[in-house]
């Protein structure tokens, strides 16, 4: 009888802790943002069907092979199903490939084989996609970390055929009726620096027989009856089912090898008899990590907007290590191409996501950062430099060495898994060299940024983006070098991390192009993009000076001169000057439609400028202009961003100004306070730990903080810090429609910065 009564005791208990957790994978839209073209970016995404961080996602494909426009919102048509990894359609994807169903005659062509859909016969969440074609076929798929489960369910009255496309690369396709598998290996890729032993080899084990089969090449479409094998440049499979049937088809995928592929397959889906199994758990992973940030108060919009912005947000860095069979991780390398223990993480740019993503990152996932600063370093001693933008391996593109802002600031937020001295060492090769590819690697006209204290235009195409980012990345050096008592290289980046002052013009207010011989860029025109300036033109990166706020009011003269300046940038017309690009590229026209003067949220270098105000001793007007961002350029739809969502950046820019924070300087342990959107937001951290923001009187005209308090005691200043999220509490306000302009307006009340100090 006893222990009847401990079982049901700790059933309730069991179902009293499940029924707290709150079903929020309901909330999440993955087609958010995925209305978008070359011209034109409301997100530029793809309804990404993935675990946290996976090694492999998954997609509906609508896009020809290789365009990086793989799914798109107004395409009626769907060509296949495909293994994904893409963090940008700029970039491209690789290690693809693809399942196609299809009824009637067997067709391989991809131009030829799409299926009509329409929206409404599609669910597209984070852990389970399903669409049916009007020609009656249903496609569903639920993916695990390497991993996905199919279910491939056809009508009765036609032929049922499967198509397996190897995409645009070499590859290798086998058959093997016997058992009702097919596996393979494809090598599609852009970014893999020794790219002679690449593959993404998989396995596809099935659970029913085939009634024919054959391979083909997508070359010249041609296909080989009977064949069981084929090795060539885009070689696929097809395999026929009997009529009406239901076929389960579980894949797992690995860059190691061929029998790790079945390892991983026997552990993610092993254990699944169906679909709903393998449905079933990815929803719970979702749930718990969604259930990480659990927001009340706000609209049915705006929760959408968040959980949805928190699923991209939880996606970069992909996992690209694997599990061996007695448990531990190891990983192929995309810069040497040999095998290593250990972690290695990738897809992903640090211009985009140094400013949000790992902030928001490092409250979150404490622990996989600590693995992912190691594996930074890891990556610096297989290619030679720290990445910048990976896909998997080097691409060297975009500005800056931003590996070491996140380096610093997993320090600054007691993340203490690496050796210090070893990243600085890395660090300081990366700021001394010209690197190898575009001029994210090493830097381009190093000396010269050294000798003269910027990088000179026109001898460098977005010189004066250059000098700004350089200067922050050289403090972040410095800042690492202070916090660990490294005084060499304390005093060697010292001398470099206020060279932002060196291309400000007091004489127009602007950072400007300068030439070799000290004379500014002429004609000059501060609403012209491009020249001096990357993606973006002088009222943009005025304000790239994140760890010396102070120092930039200084050389307007007083805070009243500064925030004038701010209010500048909302106030002027959109007007748009294409300059060196030649014509209206997509950021132009996204700053454009946001409607917000020359305020450039679609893309990076201008999304903190609202939280400046909070410097400059007017935190209420970054209280109202980070609500009008919020509620006026985001939302939950196929249009729901106001440009690139790249790699969780736009996303988490979203989620952090939501909650009311804000990582103004990473590389410190502060995140500014903005205007919370919702009434309570529970935070739980990694160790159980809850920080809890509470807004009381909020509402869409109540979006001013009257008073604050953290943990009880008054909050005198517009900042928190790490540790007061990471230790638990309670930042409670008292929100109004009028502006408090006596709180938190002295020099005290403003967050860090160098000339503060």
């Amino acid at each position: 009888m006893k222990k009847v009564t401990l079982l049901a005791l700790s059933f309730f208990l069991t179902m009293g802790a499940f029924s707290q957790q709150k079903d929020l994978v309901q909330y999440v839209n993955t087609l958010q943002g995925t209305d978008s073209n070359f011209g034109l970016s409301r997100g530029n995404t793809y309804p990404t069907t993935a675990m946290p961080y996976g090694m492999h996602a998954w997609s509906a494909q609508t896009g020809k092979n290789g365009d990086g426009w793989k799914y798109q919102y107004s395409a009626d048509e769907i060509r296949g199903f495909s293994q994904s990894h893409q963090c940008s359609p700029w970039v491209g994807d690789y290690a693809v490939y693809s399942f196609m169903p299809e009824v009637g005659a067997l067709v391989v062509n991809e131009n030829e084989r799409g299926a009509k859909f329409s929206h409404a016969d599609e669910i597209a969440k984070p852990h389970y996609y399903k669409v049916t074609f009007e020609n009656g076929i249903t496609t569903e798929m639920a993916p695990t970390e390497r991993g996905v489960h199919f279910r491939f369910s056809y009508p009765s009255s036609q032929d049922a055929y499967l198509v397996i496309d190897g995409n645009t690369a070499q590859s290798e396709i086998q058959i093997d009726v016997e058992k009702k598998q097919i596996c393979g290996w494809v090598n599609n890729h852009r970014f893999v620096n020794h790219s002679e032993n690449f593959r993404s080899y998989f396995v596809i084990q099935f659970d029913k027989s085939f009634e024919d089969y054959g391979t083909w090449e997508n070359q010249e479409n041609q296909i080989f009856e009977k064949q069981a094998a084929g090795s060539g440049k885009g070689y696929g499979a097809y395999v026929k089912f009997k009529r009406g049937a239901k076929v389960q088809a579980k894949a797992a995928s690995s860059y190691i090898s061929m029998e790790q592929a079945e390892v991983t397959l026997h552990r993610e889906l092993g254990a699944d008899k169906n679909v709903e199994a393998t449905v079933a758990r990815g929803k719970k992973t979702w749930n718990d990590l969604l259930n990480r940030i659990v927001v009340e108060g706000g609209t049915d919009e705006q929760i959408r907007t968040f959980y949805s912005c928190l699923f991209r947000a939880n996606l970069f860095s992909r996992k690209f290590y694997e599990i061996k069979e007695d448990g531990a991780p190891y990983y192929y390398s995309p810069y040497d191409g040999n095998i290593y223990d250990g972690y290695m993480y990738t897809d992903n740019g640090f211009w985009d996501t140094f400013r949000s993503q790992f902030p928001l990152t490092n409250i979150l996932h404490p622990t996989m950062q600590g693995r992912y600063m190691n594996a930074l370093l890891a990556a610096q001693e297989q290619c030679g430099w720290l990445p910048s933008w990976s896909s998997p391996g080097e691409s060297g593109g975009m500005l800056g060495n931003h590996s070491i802002s996140l380096l610093a600031d997993a320090w600054a937020k007691g993340i203490r898994s690496f050796d210090p001295e070893r990243a600085l060492k890395a660090y300081a090769h990366e700021a001394m060299n010209k690197g190898p590819w575009g001029g994210a690697n090493g830097r381009i006209f190093w000396k010269e940024y050294y000798q003269l204290g910027y990088v000179p235009y026109p001898e460098s195409l977005g010189a004066t983006s250059q000098t700004l980012e350089y200067a922050y990345d050289d403090f972040c050096a410095y800042q690492l070098a202070k916090m660990t008592g490294n005084r060499f290289y304390q005093d060697v980046f010292s001398r470099q991390m206020y060279n932002y002052r060196n291309v400000f013009d007091a004489s127009t207010g602007f950072m400007r192009g300068k030439a070799v011989d000290g004379t500014w860029q002429t004609p000059f025109d501060p609403l012209v993009w491009g020249g001096p300036y990357t993606e973006g033109n002088a009222w943009h990166y005025n304000w790239s000076v994140f760890h010396d706020v102070q120092g930039l009011i200084n050389l307007y003269g007083s805070d009243e001169k500064f925030t004038q300046k701010i209010d500048s940038v909302f106030i002027l017309p959109g007007v748009i000057k294409p300059g060196t690009y030649g014509f209206v590229i997509h950021e132009m026209k996204e700053m454009e439609l946001a409607g917000m003067g020359q305020y450039a949220h679609g893309n990076q270098p201008i999304q903190h400028l609202s939280y400046l105000y909070s410097y400059a001793g007017q935190p209420w007007k970054t209280q109202y202009w980070v609500r009008q961002i919020l509620n006026r350029l985001y939302n939950s739809t196929e249009k729901g961003y106001p440009g690139d969502e790249d790699q969780g950046g736009m996303s988490s820019w979203y989620v952090l100004s939501a909650l009311g924070i804000y990582a103004v300087c990473p590389g410190t342990d502060e995140y500014v306070i903005g205007s919370p959107l919702f009434k309570k937001a529970t935070i739980t951290m990694e160790n159980g730990n809850k920080f809890v923001i509470e807004a009381e009187n909020n509402s869409d005209e109540n979006v001013y903080i009257q008073s604050g308090t953290l943990n009880g005691r008054v909050l005198d200043r517009n900042y928190i810090r790490y540790d007061d999220i990471a230790d638990g509490g309670v930042l409670h306000f008292e929100m109004g429609n009028q502006p408090n302009k006596e709180r938190c307006t002295s020099k005290y009340a403003a967050p860090f910065s160098l000339s503060k100090e």
